[in-house]
């Protein structure tokens, strides 16, 4: 049982999202479950290329959003709460 999450501001070059792509592919089939959380007011660069990973793997794959403190809480409970058998 292997499960991922990873937190980023979201702001890299256009470029990196294509190797942070490949790697989730590499990494997901080992996964259970892989979170992703940008903390930005908008969709930035890392957001916009885990689209392709969301769309076809949306079954371990989640992405959410925290615009701000009030965000954290709620959006941590609802990328891990327990998922029914």
């Amino acid at each position: 049982n292997i499960y991922g999450a990873q937190a980023s501001d979201g702001d890299n070059w256009p470029e990196d999202g294509t190797r942070c792509l490949d790697l989730l592919n590499e990494l997901l089939p080992a996964l259970q479950y892989y979170a992703y959380i940008e903390i930005a007011p908008t969709e930035k660069h890392l957001w916009m290329s885990y689209q392709p990973i969301l769309a076809a793997h949306g079954d371990v794959f989640a992405m959410q959003r925290i615009t701000g403190p009030a965000d954290i809480y709620p959006v941590l409970k609802d990328l891990f709460r327990k998922q029914r058998a």
